[in-house]
């Protein structure tokens, strides 16, 4: 059986050769305060927003890795799902291993190629994130080869629900998805066919312009937008100095 935080998103890891100065772009774009995890022998460093830890940074564990975001889901039974993943047409990227007083943790990527994490959690009572507060993920974004089989595939082993469905134009259909009554983020084909499946994080910001103005200010680029979605909100899409992509959606 499920727990109810089965297939909630749960983390966010930006892989970074240089996590001090990323620290230090998302701090300025979106209040984050940085502190060292404090593992012995390992470099990782705990993004804050007040009291609540929401991302994590740490250089690449081989070379050759570009940095990117990932995002984890919660499961209930970290090597459970991971081998029903992997039997189902995914591929194990790290096997199922312990973080001392954290949880259980694997990464996987999806049948069309699309990377993310999983974590059983010490704590079931939740992570604390909450994707109304600023600087908190607040929106889950799969571009992907095949956003049906992906929904598909998804729905079998997160338990997530169809949303609304949006067509986008000749990008075919933004198809919702959902978990316990609440929406998690959208699917879509790929805006370019050859660019990767890939996972992309939405990070709440109290005002688009302001954030425009911070990433701009701190070496980074915005890349789409701003363009304002159903519900009144604005997003927009950009890259940190070392590359990584990432999104953020807000108010105007």
């Amino acid at each position: 059986m499920q727990a109810s935080f089965h297939g909630i998103p749960c983390w966010y890891e930006l892989t970074t050769p240089e996590p001090e100065a990323a620290g230090a772009f998302y701090a300025g774009v979106l209040g984050w305060e940085m502190v060292d995890a404090g593992v012995e022998g390992f470099d990782y460093h705990v993004a804050k927003a007040g009291p609540a830890m929401v991302a994590g940074m740490s250089k690449p564990m081989m070379p050759g890795i570009p940095p990117h975001w990932l995002i984890y889901f919660a499961v209930s039974d970290c090597d459970a799902t991971a081998a029903a993943i992997v039997a189902d047409g995914g591929q194990q990227v790290v096997a199922p291993m312990d973080i001392p007083n954290t949880g259980r943790f694997a990464i996987l990527t999806d049948p069309q190629g699309a990377r993310f994490g999983i974590l059983q959690p010490n704590d079931a009572e939740g992570s604390g994130l909450d994707p109304t507060k600023p600087g908190h993920g607040s929106w889950h974004e799969l571009m992907s080869s095949d956003p049906v089989a992906g929904f598909a595939f998804y729905a079998k082993h997160f338990g997530w629900e169809a949303g609304d469905r949006v067509p986008i134009g000749e990008g075919g259909d933004y198809q919702l998805f959902r978990r316990n009554g609440a929406d998690l983020g959208g699917m879509m084909g790929l805006p370019m066919p050859q660019m990767p499946p890939v996972w992309l994080p939405y990070f709440n910001v109290s005002g688009i312009d302001a954030a425009m103005a911070a990433i701009s200010a701190q070496g980074g680029a915005v890349t789409h937008g701003p363009m304002e979605v159903p519900g009144g909100g604005w997003i927009i899409h950009g890259t940190d100095p070392q590359g990584a992509y990432f999104a953020l959606t807000g108010p105007r």
